[in-house]
């Protein structure tokens, strides 16, 4: 699915034209893009968590020559699914908390 698919499913689901479902989603992204490039997490509780990650520098290996190469560190987006996402994934239903 691409994203002018889920704008259309959306404008249906939520009975709204595809106009203002193309601006809620963008503005859904462009929050947590932004958010996330501050540094702080984006918790959708049951669908999963959007944050950033460091990655330290390493040595890797050029795959055409075997030559070592230096790989800079640098901070990179992370999403870790939520429960109820991984289990209808899984085709399961999600435990409930007691």
């Amino acid at each position: 699915m691409n994203k002018s698919e889920l704008i259309e499913i959306a404008a249906k689901e939520a009975d709204m034209t595809k106009a203002a479902a193309e601006r809620v989603l963008s503005a859904i992204i462009g929050t947590v893009v932004k958010t996330v490039s501050k540094g702080d997490t984006v918790a959708l509780i049951g669908f999963g968590t959007f944050k950033s990650s460091k990655r330290a520098a390493r040595t890797g290996k050029n795959p055409k020559t075997g030559a070592a190469i230096k790989i800079a560190a640098t901070t990179v987006p992370k999403f870790s699914a939520g429960a109820t996402f991984k289990a209808a994934v899984a085709g399961k239903k999600a435990a409930k908390k007691k």
